[in-house]
């Protein structure tokens, strides 16, 4: 794992590191609104957030957008490689730009990674290569079939309720409904959104200048592409494990399919679940529901788990540890990192016959 320092928050960091996961403020003084909510001055705030990203806790602060919306296709991936090969077969795996997570689990598929490709592209394809570069034994995709929650959230203050309500957590049907298409400039603003927040008393500012509009025009753009489903939200990820998250699950059950969709819905209703689906089962995975649980420990985790089947009913299931984080990044879209990718890399694979 990346090495991991002991953080001392106080009251304060707890609560802004609690506020900004949910929704950072878009306005033009968004740190002086922020710092209004937590009864400081704007100076604190910024400072405050300052030595927050230095430490480093929080990863970013940029617009979080809907892979799927955009029309790009994404999955989960799990990769079976020689145990002493995970280290290299990793490294191979992350230089795909469209690789955003890759972790070592704690079982006989090892790697496991996600991976998003732009619109035209064959996922299919780009998983193929990736298995014959990484001389994988066997990989199985495991693409999302209906998505009940998405979005780490940890509450440092622990005055937040068990459950979340059910109006907070993803609503699928709005995400996916009809949209306008994406314009020139819809892409042009999603470039810009997607950086890392300046940390400045009027940062939209720049970014309404890179755009070439105005900070209002930015402002109205943002809450259309929000209301529109292409926007999830505007808000801070942390570095978990420096946040005191050191442990994280991801607890796969074997649910009878006619009861997937009722269990599902109610496992994301955890606050300790910030990422609940439903995959494909395989006759070697048949495991359809899929929730992660971030937690202080190992026992905290366990808890959660208990928790969940003393609400849910027991099933059968594996409790998958990351052993090692080889990567973690936000996807970039809109980019020409993935025409370079194939062109130095993937167009070379020579693939076997299936």
């Amino acid at each position: 794992m990346p090495a991991t320092t002991t953080q001392t928050f106080d009251d304060v960091d707890k609560a802004l590191l609690t506020e900004v996961q949910k929704q950072f403020p878009i306005a033009h003084r968004p740190f002086q609104v922020l710092a209004e909510r937590l009864n400081i001055s704007e100076q604190e705030c910024l400072e405050r957030v300052g030595r927050l990203k230095a430490k480093p806790v929080i990863r970013q602060l940029s617009a979080i957008f809907d892979t799927r919306a955009l029309g790009y296709q994404s999955t989960l991936a799990a990769m079976k490689v020689e145990p002493d090969q995970a280290d290299e077969a990793a490294r191979v795996i992350n230089r795909h730009p469209g690789v955003s997570h890759n972790y070592k689990r704690n079982d006989p598929f090892n790697l496991w990674f996600t991976i998003a490709i732009p619109p035209g592209e064959s996922l299919e394809q780009a998983i193929r290569i990736l298995h014959v570069l990484a001389k994988g034994q066997e990989t199985i995709i495991l693409p999302t079939l209906r998505l009940y929650k998405i979005g780490v959230k940890l509450d440092l203050t622990q005055q937040e309720t068990a459950l979340e309500n059910p109006e907070d957590i993803y609503d699928e049907k709005r995400r996916m409904s009809a949209k306008p298409p994406l314009a020139p400039q819809d892409i042009r603003l999603i470039r810009v959104m997607q950086e890392d927040l300046p940390l400045l008393e009027i940062p939209y500012a720049v970014w309404a200048e890179q755009a070439e509009v105005t900070e209002e025009e930015l402002f109205a753009w943002a809450r259309r592409m929000e209301h529109l489903g292409y926007m999830r939200r505007f808000a801070a990820i942390l570095h978990h494990r420096n946040a005191g998250f050191k442990a994280n699950a991801m607890v796969v059950w074997q649910v009878p399919p006619e009861q997937v969709d009722a269990v599902g819905e109610q496992m994301a209703l955890f606050r300790e679940v910030s990422h609940c689906y439903r995959r494909p089962v395989y006759p070697n995975w048949p495991y359809p529901l899929f929730t992660m649980i971030h937690a202080e420990t190992y026992s905290a985790c366990m808890e959660v788990v208990r928790r969940i089947e003393e609400r849910v009913g027991a099933f059968a299931h594996k409790n998958l540890f990351s052993t090692q984080e080889y990567k973690k990044i936000r996807v970039k879209y809109f980019t020409p990192e993935l025409d370079t990718w194939w062109k130095e890399i993937g167009s070379k694979v020579i693939l076997p016959n299936k």
